[in-house]
């Protein structure tokens, strides 16, 4: 490559400035050593123009990037690297005035390869000058930048994308403040949302959208410094129109900081959700309303449950006091009286049973439903359950099958699965009356599954969702009695013990509830596919 330095000693910059050498050798080697570095240089093309514009020395970077061996462009003018609408304009012409007057000259713009290819440049042009300060030429210095460029004209157009995008979104208010509140920018949603032109809101404060109420008590500042503290605020709040209207909003204001961390000012997002929060304060209000209803069916409910073992208890009482009192002095029937106390003992349990799970609900509300586990056997238990109920089996016409081939071992709350065992066979023997009864226990894939099985009346699909929900009965009260809590202790219960109930029913065919029990925190698994229900 041909360099500057092959001819005689090299002039001084523009600035005149001396170079100063170790020693004297040092001195002397200089030109050989500066020109095997410029030689070397593939990142830069560096060459040197005689006071004309024409190349007078090439080096391997100014090979690679402009495309021209040293023999092509040695002596050509240097403004065939310019586009041709910058040579017609006398660009190149102009540049080496600047240079000339100033000292040095440099920018970014395009320039043309031997393939007529275009680069985007970094130039740099200094004039050269001798001892006398006469000008004998220049040095430039051009780096290939067009990757840079095209990443910023990328960005560009992708902060230009982002700014059409804010701007015309209709569904949601963005813009900017400032550090102090001020408005910045404004897009067609916060236009839409809050009735502000952009000339009229841009420069106001943003405490305008708050209700009055909110400014007295500084919650527009209060939230610029949560943002500023801890990066962002949000909440959802009443906030106010240009015509005074209030409409219900999602906020979220972030703060933007600069690299260094100073605070630049603040993104805002409003949503007008308005009609979401009308739909949620209508669905709470039926629930309310279904509260209420379900608390005044539940009160009719329970007054006649509770009354009609009171009713018989009160009838065999009387009987008995009408019959000492007709007869002081005789002795009394004993098998009379002894079925008329059998009868008396059965509605006061069931009375007790009543109260009992009115007890139970208020426990599991309260979160105090407390369970005492201990080492049992879960097919002993159904086994005693199915026995208990034995009579009201037969008054019912209800055959009770029970599958239990081996041992069921867990740690759980005998009396509590007791309550589940019973909850889930007097519900069959009540609505599969006439018809059999089958409960099976066993175990699978780890896990403890008790399963009751009637062909009674069935369950609608529509309320399966819901017969374990508090005061819930699938069918009418006046055939059936019950206060709808039976399913819903039931699952309470098993969810403490860490299991699951589920419920798989046809209209007209039957239903059948399946329990899914772990062994306990003591008990070891067997592994195994999870249970089918």
């Amino acid at each position: 490559m041909r360099s500057p330095l092959d001819d005689s000693q090299p002039p001084s910059s523009a600035s005149g400035g001396d170079i100063a050498y170790a020693t004297p050798h040092a001195a002397r080697d200089m030109g050989a050593q500066l020109r095997l570095f410029i030689d070397s240089v593939k990142d830069y093309a560096i060459l040197t123009l005689d006071p004309a514009g024409n190349i007078v020395s090439w080096n391997t970077g100014a090979e690679r990037i402009k495309g021209y061996q040293s023999e092509e462009i040695l002596g050509q003018h240097f403004s065939r690297f310019y586009p041709p609408e910058d040579i017609s304009r006398g660009k190149p012409q102009q540049d080496l005035e600047v240079v000339s007057r100033e000292g040095r000259f440099e920018e970014e713009g395009w320039r043309v390869r031997k393939d007529h290819s275009l680069f985007w440049a970094n130039v740099v042009i200094t004039a050269m000058r001798d001892a006398q300060g006469q000008l004998v030429g220049y040095g430039e210095v051009t780096r290939d930048f067009t990757e840079r460029k095209l990443a910023q004209e990328q960005l560009q157009q992708s902060e230009e994308r982002f700014r059409l995008l804010v701007e015309h979104i209709q569904d949601y208010a963005i813009y900017m403040l400032d550090p102090d509140g001020h408005v910045s920018t404004w897009n067609a949603g916060a236009e839409r949302f809050k009735q502000y032109k952009s000339e009229e809101i841009i420069g106001q404060h943003f405490s305008r959208f708050f209700p009055p109420e909110d400014v007295a008590r500084g919650k527009p500042w209060h939230a610029l410094q949560v943002a500023t503290r801890e990066g962002h605020f949000e909440e959802e709040a009443w906030r106010v129109r240009k015509d005074g209207s209030l409409f219900w909003a999602s906020v979220v204001i972030t703060a933007l900081r600069d690299p260094n961390g100073k605070l630049q000012g603040f993104a805002k997002v409003t949503r007008d959700i308005t009609q979401r929060k009308q739909n949620q304060e209508r669905r709470e209000l039926e629930m309310l309303r279904d509260a209420v209803r379900a608390r005044d069916e539940f009160l009719s409910v329970a007054s006649h449950e509770l009354k009609t073992p009171l009713t018989p208890l009160q009838l065999k009482l009387t009987a008995l006091l009408r019959t000492v009192e007709n007869n002081p002095s005789a002795t009394l029937p004993v098998e009379r009286i002894a079925r008329d106390l059998e009868v008396a003992r059965r509605q006061v349990r069931k009375l007790s049973d009543l109260i009992e799970d009115l007890l139970d609900v208020s426990r599991i509300s309260m979160g105090q439903l407390r369970l005492d586990r201990a080492p049992m056997d879960l097919a002993s238990l159904a086994r005693e359950v199915v026995t208990r109920y034995a009579p009201q089996s037969a008054q019912v016409d209800c055959v009770v099958t029970l599958e239990a081939a081996t041992p069921i071992e867990g740690n759980w709350d005998r009396a509590r699965m007791d309550q589940v065992i019973t909850n889930l066979l007097t519900n069959a023997l009540k609505y599969g009356a006439g018809k059999p009864v089958h409960i099976r226990v066993r175990m699978d894939a780890g896990l403890a599954v008790l399963s009751v099985k009637d062909e009674g009346i069935g369950i609608p699909l529509s309320d399966q969702p819901r017969v374990f929900e508090r005061f819930v009965r699938a069918v009418s009260e006046r055939n059936y009695g019950g206060l709808g809590l039976g399913l819903f202790i039931t699952q309470q219960i098993i969810e403490a013990h860490g299991g699951i109930v589920q419920v798989r029913s046809i209209l007209g065919e039957g239903s059948t509830f399946t329990v899914m029990l772990p062994p306990g925190p003591d008990v070891t698994p067997e592994p195994g596919a999870p249970p089918e229900p």
